[in-house]
């Protein structure tokens, strides 16, 4: 079975970093009241990697890719693609600098999501085939019942979480200042089917948040891990 692409993430009606193409859930609340857990985790800013057995792809899965900020993602997953069978991973590439300049990565992608044929795996699941894969995963900064919680204390809670600066430590790339996280993005915490992606996950996205333009891979830069900050 050949591997299909991550699907749209719809934003929250309360998300005010979109552009005109984006999709907003309205009904995100009804969705939720189906769910067990609400996950919330921070979204990073980079290229959105699929790790499968057929390759490592970038939001199109018609054929791999072949971009120079993935030349060590691609070499890693030499070393995995054989064990992988049916699971897919998506991640985070933070390879290359977009709006955000991360300061303390220690690591260059951070899976968010697996998938196993038609099935998006629950978030503990996709933690041990993560761990077992070597691989680090986005960070998650609040887990909440879904029973205790209300629509007026969920809105408050992604938007002071989306207030604060990345765990990884953010700034703008233009001016060195430092500046919150992208956003975050809260998932069902439980299994659910593909066909049911866009109502187990939600997004919310600061204001302004795009700095790029269709040409930043003509000059574009690679991030440095902590260990280099410092060094000339």
């Amino acid at each position: 079975m050949e591997s299909t692409k991550y699907g749209r993430t719809y934003h929250f009606p309360f998300s005010p970093g979109t552009s005109s193409d984006d999709r907003f859930n309205h009904e995100y609340w009804t969705d939720i009241q189906s769910f067990s857990q609400l996950l919330y985790t921070e979204k990073l800013d980079g290229e959105n990697n699929c790790l499968s057995k057929r390759g490592v792809f970038a939001r199109s899965h018609a054929a791999p890719t072949t971009s120079p900020w993935t030349a060590q993602l691609r070499e890693h997953w030499g070393r995995l693609k054989n064990d992988l069978g049916d699971l897919e991973f998506f991640g985070e590439n933070l390879y290359a600098v977009h709006s955000i300049a991360y300061t303390q990565l220690e690591h260059y992608y951070f899976v968010f999501a697996a998938r196993i044929n038609e099935v998006w795996l629950s978030w503990e699941e996709v933690t041990f085939y993560a761990n077992l894969f070597d691989l680090p995963t986005v960070p998650v900064l609040r887990s909440d019942s879904v029973r205790d919680l209300t629509e007026t204390q969920l809105e408050k809670t992604v938007q002071h979480l989306a207030s604060q600066p990345s765990i990884f430590g953010s700034v703008d790339p233009g001016t060195g200042i430092s500046c919150t996280s992208e956003g975050l993005v809260c998932r069902n915490a439980g299994a659910y089917p593909a066909s049911k992606f866009q109502h187990n996950i939600f997004k919310y996205v600061r204001k302004g948040h795009v700095q790029t333009d269709e040409h930043w891979t003509k000059a574009w830069k690679r991030t440095k891990l902590i260990w280099e900050r410092g060094k000339n």
